[in-house]
């Protein structure tokens, strides 16, 4: 008995103690609340993405260039209804893209909304309020570049030869949309830049591209490249020939007139300034470059003249040539940079140095970027051999002098154009790896130039600081001519006087530098995105440092700019509202 109660006693204490401990369990815990916001950030991802794809499939030849090769031999239509359809689905993108709430979506996401509003925008500009199709042959020259299949190594060259193969049979129709648009008479400048591309494309077409696929051993496809290549040069031949006959109906009416000048910047820069006050912000960098080449020159060549100053600094040339000359700068920059921590160098990447293909000597130096798809391609630094039309002593000025070349490469190379897609391309976001705007990209390269002397690159050696001023002074100039000769009635020949006697350019950059204004309005872009970033340093540094104000400012530059670098190319607004939270002045 007294073992049957224990172990009924037993039991109903185990019962008591089971609900005991039941009656205490929490209550079931309601599923969280859905995200309100989470479907609109889903639906911009997808926005995004469909953003990109149908923007390839109304440009291929984009996609070509940004590393998508399953649109190889594809070329965007060109002509005016290709054109208007291209506007009309730019307008309703935007118009999508619009319509996001901001305050749903990440702030992430809302930065590439604005980026992708910007992309749109500039688009739109170009072709819908400029009409640059329609007045501007040096916009096609651009469009149809064929480089991507020649030195781009993203495949073996057969393959790259099927791709260029379909690019050169397009050619043709091109040639033809672009006579069909463009609306006579045109600028002489305008003309004459078209006349020198579209001729140096018959060139290249008819001797460069052939030997470039020599090496391709399939008789098949060198059949069908001749005949393409032959076509191909023809079609530009017939552009330039009706170019060249459109000379005696030429005008001298490039200037886009001050409320389109105005609008430019806004559209494609997101600048609202006026113009008037950007003019005095160029002449006043003008004259800061001015006072520092006077006190540069007074050390180089004393009781010298300016001139005189920067030519001895240009008649020191590089042994070998430009293109050897800047192939030896390049493991010296790359060292400075890493000993001075300047900024992050992602990778271990090194560009080659090539002389530019006949059709693209429009300026004296550029460099070919993969795209953000593309893996394992190399980046090509071209160089332009002057014209061999000019005088002997016109091609000698030509090619810079050592100091200035070295700053032509900081600009291209270390830390300028090829420090800077190196971080653009590995974004995780790919609209802001497509997408690099003009004052972005050349602001970057050319403040780069003015910081790397700050830093030390030289050892504050005279002759080299000439150098890099020179280059400041030729941006300076472009900054004062595109405003000049767009807003204030200037004529080409006084922004070639001005490039002489302001920027000491010789004769043959003079005159290559204020034709380039005329067809390039934007070229203001190098000063004005230098002078944003250098205002934005100032502001984001002075945040950091804080009470430090008697800290080296420059303990902060590697920050600042690893910071700015990874935005991957939006208008520099957009940066500086990211990095400070605000507006402010730009300037």
């Amino acid at each position: 008995m007294t073992f049957k109660f224990a172990g009924v006693r037993s039991l109903l204490v185990v019962l008591i103690a089971t609900a005991a401990a039941c009656s205490r369990q929490p209550a079931p815990v309601a599923a969280p609340a859905p995200d309100p916001h989470a479907a609109a950030q889903s639906a911009w991802t997808d926005y995004a993405a469909r953003f990109i794809e149908d923007y390839f499939k109304s440009h291929p030849f984009f996609a070509v260039q940004s590393g998508r090769h399953e649109f190889d031999g594809q070329m965007t239509d060109l002509s005016a209804a290709g054109i208007a359809k291209d506007v009309e689905q730019l307008k309703k993108a935007r118009a999508e893209a619009a319509a996001f709430d901001a305050t749903a979506l990440t702030p992430d996401q809302e930065f590439e909304r604005e980026y992708v509003l910007s992309v749109i925008d500039r688009d739109l500009f170009w072709l819908d309020r400029a009409r640059s199709p329609f007045t501007n042959p040096a916009w096609y020259i651009d469009q149809i570049d064929p480089e991507v299949y020649l030195s781009r190594d993203y495949a073996p060259l057969e393959k790259r030869l099927k791709g260029y193969i379909g690019y050169a049979q397009s050619i043709p129709q091109i040639a033809a949309d672009v006579r069909a648009n463009l609306h006579t008479p045109l600028p002489k400048s305008l003309l004459e830049r078209g006349i020198a591309g579209f001729g140096g494309y018959a060139e290249f077409y008819r001797h460069d591209a052939p030997k470039a696929f020599a090496s391709v051993q399939d008789p098949a496809a060198q059949k069908e490249l001749a005949d393409a290549d032959r076509a191909a040069a023809m079609a530009m031949d017939d552009l330039k020939s009706w170019l060249i006959s459109e000379r005696k109906n030429a005008t001298d009416a490039f200037a886009l007139g001050e409320p389109l000048f105005a609008e430019m910047l806004k559209a494609t820069e997101q600048v609202d300034v006026p113009i008037a006050e950007l003019a005095a912000t160029g002449r006043a960098d003008l004259d800061r470059n001015t006072q520092a080449l006077k006190e540069a020159c007074a050390q180089f060549l004393p009781k010298g003249t300016l001139r005189a100053c920067v030519d001895k600094m240009g008649a020191h040339k590089s042994k070998g040539g430009a293109v050897e000359g800047a192939r030896a700068q390049l493991a010296d920059l790359r060292a400075f940079i890493i000993a001075k921590k300047i900024v992050t160098i992602p990778s271990t990447e090194q560009a080659l140095v090539a002389e530019a293909p006949p059709y693209m000597r429009g300026n004296f130096a550029y460099i070919n970027i993969p795209g953000p798809y593309d893996k394992g391609v190399s980046y090509t630094y071209n160089i332009s051999p002057p014209d061999a039309s000019w005088s002997a002593k016109e091609r000698a000025a030509y090619v810079p002098g050592e100091a200035s070349l070295l700053y032509t490469t900081v600009h291209e190379v270390w830390p300028g154009h090829f420090q800077q897609f190196l971080h653009a391309n590995r974004n995780p976001s790919k609209i802001a790896g497509l997408w690099v705007g003009y004052a972005y990209a050349e602001g970057w390269a050319h403040y780069g130039e003015e910081m790397m002397w700050e830093e030390g690159l030289g050892n504050g050696d005279a002759e080299q600081h000439v150098g890099q001023l020179t280059n400041a002074l030729l941006r300076d100039v472009r900054f004062l001519s595109a405003i000049g000769l767009h807003t204030q009635g200037m004529t080409l020949e006084q922004s070639e006087q001005l490039f002489r006697e302001s920027a000491f350019s010789d004769p043959g950059n003079a005159r290559q530098q204020a034709a380039r204004g005329t067809y390039d309005p934007a070229y203001l872009n190098y000063t004005l995105g230098k002078l944003m970033i250098r205002k934005l340093r100032a502001d984001w540094v002075a945040k950091q440092a804080g009470a430090d104000a008697a800290g080296d400012p420059k303990q902060y530059w590697q920050g600042f700019h690893d910071k700015f670098l990874s935005y991957g190319g939006p208008p520099i607004p957009l940066v500086r509202k990211a990095m400070l939270g605000e507006g402010g002045s730009l300037l």
